[in-house]
């Protein structure tokens, strides 16, 4: 009875042992894999981004005035239920199901503007309708120019969300043809931006100060689709763009940004999706992105207006995204003189033959700037026209500021059917692109491996192109 017993308890023993093995196992499984490397500041630097919260309160539109139909002009409408709703301590300013027609919108604090399904925010097609000017950056050059279309002034705790769209309602007789191009509806005998273009660069060289640079009426400077400007806490949801005059969303020296669900279809010139310029701690996930100009393109200011102040964009976290059309997926560049650093991006799907390249980093010695620690992975690519990765430091002219480039690491990219290379690159004797790796990547049907000159501390680790194992940099 007594060795029965014993030999019980030591059965029990052993079947607990192995309980609590198995559990610590199933632990182990269930514990997510420490990110080793640059990875491994992902998780801080998302603890960094959060999304603004407000009030649970609403302010129609339609109870200050606003008209559906597309036909009545509503701005002043709007403008009366953003300002109730900052006076009341913020909540949502709602866009009811239907066509309004409106100029400029300005956004106030803790004023989440909001579409419901089946609402659509229609811009005017006068310019007229964003008078007065305002504090802008165009191209990366501060001026006073037309409002963006929506505009917001160092403020905090602001948002657009909802289901609905937001139509610019440019077209090749309407914004677009301000861009001097002929395939983009301009003609002989119409204003385009080209001399104000010209005039504004030579102020930014000259220093001229920022009141003195006075645009609007009669330079054709198209404004931006929408500019937050010096905010914090930004936060921009679930809404469509359509038909934008210039830039889509372009977030200028802002902080705590999130872009996400948000779809970008619109195929004008300049029509880049998401810039964000001089920002800091910036989250773009999970949006759609068919443009027509680049995808995704971070920026911090050209030339002086980026060097003096010396603000880069930094922090910065791309995943989930689909690319289509653009002239790259995730670029950096090329206002670019206040530099970049810490860009994140992961888990992206490309996919057009009209897609210039998956990364690409544009600046010149014009702009000057350091770009550093760009890492992107986990990016499935069907097609792309030119490069897998293009580095060019001879974007437009050429000045006495050689930028930097380093530090840049592209890990499990997948194309099926590449373009003309692989990688590009077109730097300094005196400044190559630093420290540049490729991992577990495969690159099929490109025409050309390399088409390179300075580049240094390069590292091809399994890597697959055509076919075959690329151990070492090719000229």
């Amino acid at each position: 009875m007594i060795i029965s017993r014993r030999f019980y308890l030591f059965g029990l023993l052993v079947a607990m042992m192995a309980y609590a093995c198995n559990q610590k196992s199933e632990e182990k499984k269930e514990q997510p894999m420490e990110e080793s490397g640059p990875w491994a500041q992902l998780d801080s630097i998302r603890g960094l981004i959060t999304v603004p919260e407000f009030p649970d309160q609403e302010f129609s539109i339609e109870e200050y005035g606003a008209e559906a139909g597309g036909e009545v002009l509503s701005t002043d409408a709007i403008a009366a239920a953003i300002k109730a709703c900052n006076e009341a301590g913020g909540g949502r300013v709602v866009v009811p199901k239907g066509v309004y027609l409106t100029g400029a919108v300005h956004l106030l604090s803790n004023v989440n503007l909001h579409l419901e399904e089946g609402a659509t925010l229609r811009f005017s097609r006068n310019p007229k309708d964003y008078l007065p000017l305002v504090r802008s950056r165009w191209e990366g050059m501060e001026l006073m120019n037309y409002s963006p279309f929506i505009y917001a002034y160092q403020q905090e705790n602001i948002a657009i969300t909802g289901n609905g769209t937001l139509d610019g309602h440019a077209d090749m007789e309407h914004w677009w043809p301000w861009c001097g191009a002929k395939h983009f509806g301009w003609k002989e005998g119409m204003g385009r931006q080209n001399p104000s273009r010209k005039l504004l660069h030579e102020m930014v060289h000259d220093r001229v100060p920022l009141e003195e640079r006075i645009f609007g009426e009669g330079h054709f400077m198209r404004p931006q689709f929408v500019q937050p400007f010096e905010c914090k806490n930004v936060l921009i949801q679930d809404v469509k763009l359509i038909n934008a005059p210039m830039w889509n969303l372009h977030p200028v020296l802002c902080e705590n940004v999130t872009v996400e669900r948000v779809k970008i279809e619109t195929l004008g010139p300049n029509n880049d999706g998401c810039d964000p310029e001089a920002c800091k701690n910036v989250l773009i996930k999970d949006c759609y992105f068919d443009t027509g100009d680049d995808c995704i393109a971070i920026k911090s200011g050209r030339n002086e207006d980026g060097r003096i102040p010396g603000i880069p964009s930094e922090n910065i976290i791309i995943e989930g995204c689909e690319m289509k059309e653009g002239h790259g997926g995730v670029v950096i560049g090329s206002e670019i003189s206040g530099g970049a650093r810490n860009v994140f991006a992961q888990n992206l799907v490309m996919d057009s033959p009209n897609l210039d390249r998956v990364l690409r980093i544009k600046t010149s010695s014009k702009r000057g700037g350091t770009v550093e620690n760009i890492y992107m992975r986990d990016v499935v690519v069907g097609t792309y026209r030119e490069a897998a990765v293009r580095f060019n430091m001879f974007y437009e002219e050429e000045g006495d500021h050689i930028p930097t480039i380093r530090n840049v690491i592209v890990e499990n990219l997948q194309v099926k059917n590449g373009g003309k290379y692989a990688v590009m690159a077109n730097a300094y004797e005196s400044s190559p692109v630093t420290n540049f790796q490729m991992i577990n990547c495969r690159i099929d049907s490109v025409d050309e491996v390399f088409n390179v000159n300075h580049m240094k501390d390069v590292t091809f680790e399994n890597v697959m192109i055509n076919g075959k194992e690329v151990k070492g940099l090719q000229k």
